[in-house]
């Protein structure tokens, strides 16, 4: 992939993710707590992509996403190393809320969901930055 399209395609992904995180604080305030949830993993989700996306590095499954950023930005200290646990969080509260009926959370876990979702972005938009995406 050449050199700006994958710049481009970062800053796409990006993008999206930004638009989870605001879905996810308008389904917060609407007390629609799973799509709240669902909306915050899918910002992590989408942000991790826009950074793998430098590397010409894509992937179908998710964990697949998550493994591989956690080896390659998190593990290296490119990102903060509490952003693993996070995103395995994430992760756990999505497929529980998509697919669990019944599943209880607090009102606690999904505002800190959203607060380590929005603090990543910004995280990530930094990162970008000092990569010429924006």
């Amino acid at each position: 992939m050449p050199e700006n399209t994958a710049k481009d395609l970062s800053k796409y992904r990006f993008e999206r993710a930004e638009q989870m995180l605001k879905a996810s604080k308008i389904a917060y305030a609407e007390q629609d707590w799973v799509t709240a949830n669902n909306r915050a993993y899918y910002c992590f989700f989408h942000a991790m992509r826009s950074v793998l996306t430098l590397d010409n590095t894509d992937f179908k499954r998710h964990s697949a996403v998550i493994s591989c950023f956690n080896q390659r930005y998190v593990a290296t200290d490119l990102f903060d190393r509490s952003y693993g646990a996070k995103f395995a969080n994430a992760f756990t509260v999505r497929n529980h809320s998509d697919y669990d009926d019944f599943y209880l959370f607090s009102t606690e876990e999904t505002i800190a969901l959203i607060q380590d979702a929005e603090q990543f972005l910004e995280d990530v938009r930094v990162f970008l930055a000092k990569k010429g995406v924006f």
